[in-house]
């Protein structure tokens, strides 16, 4: 623990340091960060689910509690103010005692409008960082979510601390351990809805934890990119072909992003996947400091054309299937993104610390990071190959489908689709494959 104390302790460092850089270019006295507030569903008495503000989040893992409060200058110790009311219908937070305390000067709340009796008096010279700007108008901020500050911020995130890098390693370790239940209840006849009861049970988080909501798809239901419809349907053996999840944890405000695809049975489907992990793994390997992920990107798109002629799917040359847009009929999404305290990290599309963007090629629209890659980044690898039925018909009805083999591509409908994804590290001297080192 005291190892871990002390790796905290130097991200909080780095925290200030960028504090104190980002306030004198922009003349501020500090930031004061808001955790966020509940949100009462309409016309009921319950709240929705609540979700820290990551820029909150970024200093310490208090992740379930509104109403809190940081304020930081870059010099002094951040004040914490912790909500902590006097509450007889729902669990009041525990007192703070967790390894991040002592970093901390920690106040109380016990009313959330206490917090302006621990406000700086010049507010104007402080920016308020936060969702709800007609809090900070309340209290007197009159500059919140300063663009330069939000740019500069998110900017600087994508390279992480060693305490971050620690955070994720964990989240990886808990969530390959999920994976691996979830697998072992695909190939014991569950349906989707028991998968994931399986994996929510191995991994110790809810749905409500989860950094995203869970997709669990079984046959044709993984063309589906973002399935979370959760069938309680148990399939027969004779008709189950195909499992596909892609499912992270959160470890102390930090997400991990992992999918993996199984095939039922022996055959070109389970081939097919193998190729895919391959590739996918070629692929982690030629990432260096200095190539954008955009050139990865592309690189991937001519693997998937290559692996189209592999299998006969296609009969075409592979700058022919790339060029004209036929790979992305089979590979729709971008290669994947950064990683953090977000499972789509901030800064994706930022070159630089003022925020310029870069956006995505315009053949490839869904791509969400086009940075050049560098030491302490953090990033999803995770192509895909798919039958989803509205693509295919577009491609057959193109001046291209002749050149597809659309008995083989019927074939494979009833699987859906695969996607193979790792959670990498981009270090001075290689990859760290945080997945991988997992144990999946």
């Amino acid at each position: 623990m005291s190892s871990y104390s002390q790796l905290f302790a130097r991200h909080i460092e780095t925290l200030q340091q960028r504090t104190r850089d980002i306030l004198n270019q922009q003349g501020l006295a500090g930031l004061a960060i808001h955790s966020g507030q509940s949100l009462r569903v309409f016309l009921d008495d319950q709240d929705y689910p609540f979700k820290v503000n990551p820029h909150f989040k970024a200093w310490l893992p208090v992740l379930d509690n509104p109403h809190c409060w940081l304020l930081v200058d870059g010099h002094r110790k951040p004040v914490l103010l912790f909500y902590r009311p006097t509450d007889f219908w729902h669990k009041v937070p525990d007192l703070p005692s967790a390894f991040w305390v002592e970093q901390f000067d920690v106040r109380f709340l016990t009313r959330p409008e206490q917090v302006a009796e621990h406000l700086p008096a010049q507010r104007g010279e402080w920016a308020y960082l936060g969702g709800h700007l007609e809090v900070a108008e309340l209290l007197g901020f009159s500059q919140p979510n300063p663009e330069a500050v939000l740019n500069y911020l998110h900017y600087h995130r994508a390279y992480k601390t060693d305490y971050e890098l620690e955070c994720l390693r964990e989240a990886n370790r808990i969530g390959v351990r999920g994976h691996l239940a979830a697998r072992d209840a695909f190939l014991a006849g569950a349906s989707e809805f028991e998968i994931n009861l399986a994996y929510m049970k191995a991994v110790g988080q809810g749905s409500e934890q989860a950094p995203y909501g869970n997709i669990v798809a079984i046959n044709e239901n993984a063309a589906v990119l973002h399935y979370t419809h959760l069938s309680h349907q148990r399939i027969a053996d004779v008709d189950r072909h195909s499992f596909l999840i892609d499912a992270g944890v959160d470890f102390h405000g930090y997400a991990s992003d992992i999918t993996r695809t199984w095939a039922w049975r022996r055959g070109l489907f389970a081939d097919l996947i193998a190729a895919l992990e391959v590739q996918q793994q070629e692929i982690i390997a030629t990432m260096r400091a200095g190539l954008r992920y955009t050139e990865l990107h592309l690189q991937m798109h001519g693997r998937i054309a290559r692996l189209l002629q592999q299998f006969g799917l296609v009969d075409m040359s592979v700058d022919g299937m790339v060029e004209s847009g036929v790979t992305g009929s089979f590979f729709p999404h971008g290669l994947g993104h950064l990683l953090g305290l977000q499972v789509h990290d901030a800064g994706g599309f930022m070159q630089d610390e003022r925020g310029t963007p870069l956006a995505a090629p315009e053949a490839h629209p869904f791509l969400r990071c086009t940075r050049i890659m560098e030491p302490r980044q953090v990033f999803t690898i995770e192509p895909g190959l798919y039958f989803i039925d509205s693509l295919l018909q577009t491609l057959q009805a193109g001046e291209h489908g002749k050149q597809v083999n659309w008995a083989l591509v019927d074939a494979l409908r009833s699987c859906g689709g695969i996607r193979i994804e790792d959670n990498v590290v981009l270090h001075a001297n290689g990859v760290e494959n945080l997945t991988r080192q997992a144990g999946l």
